[in-house]
């Protein structure tokens, strides 16, 4: 890190929230960072904070103004950014992997073919790297549980569509910018749907009710079509198949 270099960076955000910022754009420290800080604030259990999050480069933090001055919140964050080196800090304990049965392509995931082709791939190359890809829950957005995941390999670092596909069913895998998401619910999308799996990230009336957590870890394992729907037919869980364990610390 640089002196010119302002991250991280503590902002204020209204009343009652500040934001601690690792980076300008999302890399894999600057997630870490986010994350790590996020575990830490967590753990350090201040009166007077009333809840924690973070986004793909940053930790939020909202608290009572009546039990915390801005000033004093300030003081605190900056002290516990002096601590350590975010961005080369552990991953919070208790995430976990999920291995999630996945069709790529075929009338179900119709953009793979444009996708493999703009990764500069055949379509078999690109579902071989796809399949094997671990990538990290780098936050939860945009819908309830939705995950973001990332960051893919430098060669899927591939633009977004000109124009929106109308709708994507629940549990499509799209691929953009190096990163994937798992759509909690039918949507339009300008992101490529490559996959389709039965995972649900959003189980209402369930527990619980989002079933990612930021820094958990997914692996999409390719199967056939048959397959999928023989998963659809048993998903009382809303797991589409898939197989979770714990992530050793």
């Amino acid at each position: 890190m640089t002196r010119s270099d302002p991250f991280p960076l503590i902002r204020s955000v209204g009343l009652d929230g500040m934001l601690v910022t690792f980076a300008d754009t999302m890399t894999e420290r600057s997630n870490r960072a986010a994350l790590a800080f996020r575990g830490a604030l967590h753990e350090a259990g201040w009166e007077g904070v009333v809840e924690s999050s973070t986004s793909l480069a940053s930790a939020y933090l909202r608290f009572d103004p009546l039990c915390l001055s801005h000033a004093e919140v300030q003081a605190r964050l900056a002290a516990l950014l002096a601590e350590r080196d975010w961005y080369a800090a552990p991953l919070p304990s208790g995430r976990k992997l999920w291995r999630v049965p996945t069709v790529y392509g075929t009338d179900l995931a119709p953009q793979l073919e444009d996708a493999a082709a703009a990764a500069g791939l055949d379509v078999d190359e690109a579902v071989r790297r796809l399949g094997q890809s671990r990538v990290r829950v780098l936050t939860i957005g945009f819908a309830p549980g939705q995950p973001y995941l990332g960051p893919l390999a430098p060669e899927f670092d591939i633009p977004r569509l000109q124009q929106l596909t109308p709708m994507v069913p629940e549990g499509a895998l799209v691929c953009a910018i190096r990163q994937l998401i798992v759509f909690a619910g039918p949507t339009p999308t300008g992101w490529r749907h490559i996959g389709q799996t039965a995972f649900r990230c959003f189980r209402p009336g369930m527990e619980p009710t989002f079933a990612l957590n930021p820094g958990d870890e997914m692996v999409f394992e390719p199967i056939e079509r048959v397959e999928l729907d023989h998963i659809r037919a048993h998903n009382e869980d809303g797991t589409g198949g898939a197989k979770v364990e714990e992530i050793a610390a």
